[in-house]
């Protein structure tokens, strides 16, 4: 069985604020407890995919820079796909028809969840975001970007309102709650010692009935972007095939899911410039 791994941060196991998870720097204070902790995480899914059979293992650092996890401190024999910049499938690069399975670890709720602990979609300037008229968030995406590929998501561990938003959205998925958001930055936390085995339980639960038939957006795919700034959308309505809806929204429609996807992320990338043109 070939099974493959997204891991993100903010969803992991003790975390609730930016100053944890936000990056290597020094408004990050705590970002190296935060790295053991998505290594906690990480390392339980990943003894139970191999508990449920599991012999190739591929994992996809997607947080931030995508260079948070240290490949030495993780269980061995995985591939890690590491770093940002290239590539078209964002928080799944890397995964392709190979693959049986893909599962979801450390992700959080969308942008305007009640309740979500760092609630917030791709980047803190989306207000919110829609696929097929559907309100959306990463795990949305991501889901997406595998049953593109015809490979089934079949669990996701996050804080409660991330797992709720991903039950909805593939109903019976195998979720694992990390902690329960009071708000946006606080939260009860569940300890490690409790959320290392429930996750490998889980994972190797999911593993051991894999739905034949994965999420598939339907194509032609449409998409729309409200963003938190007007000057966000002014430099996003440069890229063609996009259409501004009004000072805060982009839309558009394209023929697969996939580049529909990759126009999304386009458009995100863009906007830190909208950003910037201030100054």
């Amino acid at each position: 069985m070939k099974v493959y791994i997204s891991v993100d941060i903010e969803g992991i196991t003790g975390l609730v604020s930016w100053s944890q998870c936000s990056r290597p720097d020094g408004k990050s204070f705590d970002y190296a407890f935060a790295r053991r902790m998505m290594t906690h995480d990480l390392n339980a899914a990943i003894r139970g995919a191999r508990a449920a059979g599991a012999t190739e293992i591929v994992i996809k650092d997607s947080h931030g820079n995508s260079k948070n996890l240290l490949i030495d401190e993780l269980e061995p024999g995985v591939e890690l796909v590491s770093g940002h910049g290239s590539g078209t499938d964002g928080m799944m690069e890397g995964v392709d028809d190979s693959f049986d399975a893909s599962i979801l670890v450390g992700y959080h709720a969308m942008a305007g969840t009640t309740a979500g602990i760092m609630e917030h979609t791709i980047s803190g300037g989306v207000h919110r975001l829609f696929v097929n008229g559907v309100e959306t968030g990463e795990m949305g995406l991501s889901a997406g970007v595998s049953g593109r590929y015809g490979v089934p998501l079949v669990f996701a561990s996050s804080d409660q309102a991330g797992c709720d938003e991903i039950s909805r959205l593939i109903p019976g998925i195998e979720t694992v709650v990390t902690k329960t958001g009071y708000g946006r930055y606080m939260g009860k936390l569940r300890h490690p010692s409790e959320t290392g085995p429930a996750i490998e339980a889980g994972v190797q639960k999911a593993l051991a009935s894999i739905p034949t038939k994965p999420l598939l957006w339907e194509e032609p795919c449409s998409f729309s972007i409200e963003f938190n700034r007007s000057e966000e959308a002014d430099m996003c309505a440069k890229l063609p095939r996009v259409t501004r809806v009004n000072g805060f929204t982009l839309a558009g429609t394209f023929p697969t899911y996939q580049e529909a996807h990759q126009v999304i992320w386009n458009l995100l990338g863009m906007s830190f410039e909208g950003i910037s043109a201030q100054y």
